[in-house]
């Protein structure tokens, strides 16, 4: 189990957990009359981590063979064979099975769209032997965590369009911190034919989009504040947000990836936490989210 859990790397659910949180809390707000549903936010939470492991899984599946052609990643669990392919596709599918059960009893707009969330989760590990833009299937994966929150809450389409904005800020977040990740692997990705932005267009030009593609995301963050009326802690949050970005791209360079662990992990992580924390302060203390 402990092996099963370094797999798929549940420690990065940080990334997009609190973003279906913060959806979710926020139909709330709207919809619910200002008042926690703790059973749906526990679907929620149930239903994220299912998805996620099972996207981990089936990607570290999907990938071993490549994983084992790259220094970088042939320590990985299923190379090793500390982990056996037939665990990590029944912990996988067991994974899977949470996610569809979770949403079964969130509402029925869920399951029903429950196969359409699963699909970018599976192609997305392949879209490197198609496309030299697999951090844009990646980034489409990524936002059906916000918008599952949301519609968790409201079981429609109804008002959606906030959280169709914060989904989209969230997907290019996330992919423009993967072409930083990815740029690690370029030359190895050039040699074994792994097909990525930095190894098609060069690292400079991957870094260079990644700027851009994070400038693009925090406008998306300031215009979801807007449109929900948040108040002067979320733009602490965003403040706080916005050093985070410019410090992760501060620190890598198409000269020195050194840091690009840090820049992915320890940046992003801050980036995720202090914007939910703040948001959850600011539903709470001064829109009278009750919890």
């Amino acid at each position: 189990m402990k092996a099963f859990l370094r797999l798929v790397k549940i420690e990065h659910s940080v990334f997009a957990l609190p973003f279906a949180y913060l959806a979710a809390l926020t139909a709330m707000r709207i919809h619910h009359g200002g008042r926690v549903a703790w059973k749906e936010l526990v679907l929620v939470t149930v239903a994220m981590v299912g998805a996620r492991t099972f996207a981990m899984a089936a990607n570290r599946i999907i990938d071993r063979k490549i994983d084992a052609q790259n220094p970088r990643t042939a320590d990985r669990e299923l190379v090793t064979g500390v982990v056996s392919v037939r665990s990590a596709w029944t912990g996988a599918l067991v994974a899977l099975a949470v996610f569809l059960g979770a949403a079964a009893l969130l509402n029925p707009l869920c399951l029903y769209l429950s196969p359409l969330a699963v699909i970018p989760l599976v192609v997305y590990p392949y879209a490197k032997r198609f496309t030299d833009f697999p951090q844009a299937v990646l980034g489409i994966a990524q936002m059906v965590g916000p918008a599952g929150g949301w519609l968790a809450v409201t079981g429609s389409f109804d008002g959606f369009w906030p959280a169709f904005v914060l989904s989209l800020a969230v997907g290019l977040w996330i992919g423009g911190f993967d072409l930083i990740y990815a740029s690690q692997d370029a030359e190895v990705d050039r040699r074994i034919g792994v097909r990525s932005v930095p190894a098609r267009f060069g690292v400079a030009a991957a870094l260079h989009a990644s700027s851009v593609v994070h400038a693009v995301s925090f406008g998306l963050f300031v215009w979801f504040g807007v449109l929900t009326g948040f108040g002067w802690l979320w733009w602490i949050g965003l403040a706080l947000a916005a050093v985070a970005f410019v410090y992760q791209h501060a620190i890598v360079s198409p000269a020195d990836l050194s840091r690009a662990n840090r820049a992915f992990f320890t940046a992003n992580g801050f980036v995720g936490i202090a914007l939910f924390v703040l948001a959850l302060a600011d539903l709470v203390f001064l829109q009278g989210l009750r919890v």
